[in-house]
Order: C-alpha cells, then sequence, then structure tokens
C-alpha cells in the first residue's frame, strides 16, 4: 500500500512526532500507522483552532447556583428565607454524584464543553467544570482549592460524594487532594485523560514553570504520590492514547500504585487535546461513571478504545 500524493506533505510533521518514521518507503503496517497518525494530527489541529475560538468563554467560573440552605438574617432575627427567584441545585440520588470537570495546564472549563453536553444528555445533570488559574504554581495550592469547591458542592447539592474527570495536569490535581489531602471520603472516583501519573519529559523548555517541573519525573510531588495510600476509598480510572504527544513515555499516563483501585484504558487513534472532546471517550467515561464495580471492559486487561 503507497502513501497518497495528497498525504505526503504533511510527511515532514509525522517524521516529528513519530522519528523512526520512514519516509518515502511506509510499508504494510507503517502505513497503516502513519494514515492514522495523519488522521489524529488533523483531528488535534481542528480541535486546538476550535477551543481556541471557544477559550474566552471559560475565563471566569461559571455561575453557580445559591446553596439549598437558609440564609442568617440579622442578629436575633433567625433565619432569613432566600428569595423566590434563586437558583437551586436539586438534590442528587446515591447513586449519582454530582461530577466535577477539572482542565489542564493553561486551559479552562471551555475544554469541556462537549464532554459536559454528553454526560448531561445521558442522565448526568450536576455537571459542574472548575478554573484554576493559568498562574497557578503549585499543584498542592490547586489541590487545597479543589477541595474547598467539593465541600461547596457538597453543601449545595447535599450529595455525601463527588466524581472527578481530570484532564492532563487536572488529574494530577485531583489525585493530589485524593491522596494527600483526605479526599477520599468526597470523591467516588476520579477519570483522568491523559494525565502524567508518572511524570513527562515532553517539551525540556517548558521547565522555567514550576507547575510543570512538578510533573516531570521524579519531582517531589510525583514522589509524594508515590508514598503508600493505605485503605484510599476512592477508584481511579485512567485514560491514555497511542498517539499522546505530551507524554513521554507514552505509558506515563498509565496509574500503577499498589495502594490504588486502578483502572488503565488504553485509547487507539487519537491525541492529548482530543481525550476530552472525542464522543468514543466520552462513552468510555460515561461507562466508567456509570460502573458499580471494579469489573467490566475498562479494565487493565481490556482491549481499550479504538477510534481511527
Amino acid at each position: 500500500m503507497k502513501v497518497t500524493r495528497a498525504a505526503q506533505p504533511f510527511l515532514p510533521l509525522c517524521q516529528r512526532l513519530v522519528p523512526a518514521l520512514p519516509v518515502p518507503a511506509l510499508p504494510g503496517r507503517l502505513t497503516g500507522l502513519s494514515l492514522t497518525l495523519l488522521k489524529a494530527t488533523a483531528l488535534e489541529v481542528a480541535i486546538l483552532a476550535g477551543h481556541l475560538l471557544l477559550y474566552p468563554s471559560g475565563m471566569t467560573q461559571e455561575r453557580r447556583a445559591a446553596l439549598a440552605l437558609p440564609a442568617s438574617g440579622p442578629a436575633g432575627t433567625g433565619p432569613r428565607p432566600a428569595p423566590e427567584d434563586t437558583p437551586r441545585l436539586p438534590r442528587q440520588a446515591e447513586s449519582r454524584p454530582p461530577v466535577v470537570l477539572l482542565h489542564g495546564f493553561i486551559d479552562n472549563r471551555s475544554v469541556f464543553l462537549l464532554l459536559r453536553r454528553s454526560l448531561a444528555q445521558h442522565g448526568r445533570q450536576q455537571v459542574v467544570s472548575l478554573n484554576y488559574s493559568p498562574l497557578t504554581c503549585d499543584i498542592r495550592s490547586a489541590a487545597e482549592l479543589l477541595g474547598r469547591h467539593i465541600e461547596e458542592i457538597c453543601e449545595r447539592t447535599g450529595a455525601r460524594q463527588v466524581d472527578i474527570v481530570g484532564h492532563s495536569l487536572g488529574g494530577l490535581i485531583g489525585r493530589y487532594y485524593i491522596q494527600r489531602l483526605g479526599g477520599d471520603h468526597r470523591v467516588r472516583m476520579l477519570v483522568t485523560l491523559g494525565t502524567p501519573h508518572a511524570g513527562t519529559r515532553v517539551v525540556p523548555l517548558a521547565n522555567a514553570h514550576p507547575i510543570v517541573r512538578q510533573m516531570r519525573p521524579g519531582s517531589p510531588v510525583l514522589e509524594e504520590l508515590a508514598l503508600p495510600s493505605p485503605g484510599c476509598r476512592t477508584r481511579f480510572v485512567s485514560f491514555w492514547s497511542d498517539l499522546d504527544r505530551m507524554m513521554d513515555p507514552l505509558e506515563t499516563a498509565c496509574l500503577d500504585h499498589p495502594d490504588l483501585s486502578a483502572r488503565n484504558v488504553r485509547v487507539s487513534g487519537v491525541g492529548h487535546l482530543a481525550l476530552p472532546v472525542h464522543p468514543a471517550v466520552a462513552a468510555g467515561i460515561r461507562q466508567a461513571l456509570d460502573a458499580t464495580d471494579d469489573t467490566g471492559p475498562a479494565g487493565t486487561g481490556s482491549p481499550g478504545l479504538t477510534v481511527a
């Protein structure tokens, strides 16, 4: 099978993404890989362009409904009823905890527009997208802020626990909250998408940013996360992609910890930016959130998802 002339202009880009890719001789299996890579790269570019258009709309925190508890009136007057037009959040059923969406590095909640819509269409009516500042320089501080947000969400909804879906850095922030700040009593499940659980070596020049240094292999934060976590009650599902060029090595997005109930799902055919956007991944996330035990197709030994 030969590469078409239309694809030849993209081959230098593919060589940068996959250094071992020969040009122009691409026998059988490598030809299939190159075409898959071309499609994944084109999808990444399209997603990036769309996300740049949506980015301004996600720069502010989303509007939050008022607490369902009565506010206090002046001293000695007792509780003050809330205005009739104050929005309320319905209390959640035990089987459907609120879902908290946590974006990645230098991003915002707009990245979850399609995933949020997918979750809502399939019965997840309480989905909250949180922003943390692009100037955030410490995963620990971001995890503390996440903990305060989760307490507010539980107070507003009456839920005892939440589920978290974290893309890239967002997954590390959620994991730090769970493992190091006692958040396992509040988080039923953490789903991570392209999260560098073991650290990534990509883009060495980015080390000038403190939070990037915390995502490097062997950083103090990652060493903390590797410490024993006996009795952790949260379940983990990690989606990782075989074309995620932000993960070096690719398997760093797999979660491997002896004390954690973790499952890894390999996604074939999409890149880093597509993980929170692609409908096949969204379906996998919904399946993981709806699971009632640690069995099923999302297990470590499962074939994973093939989307391209």
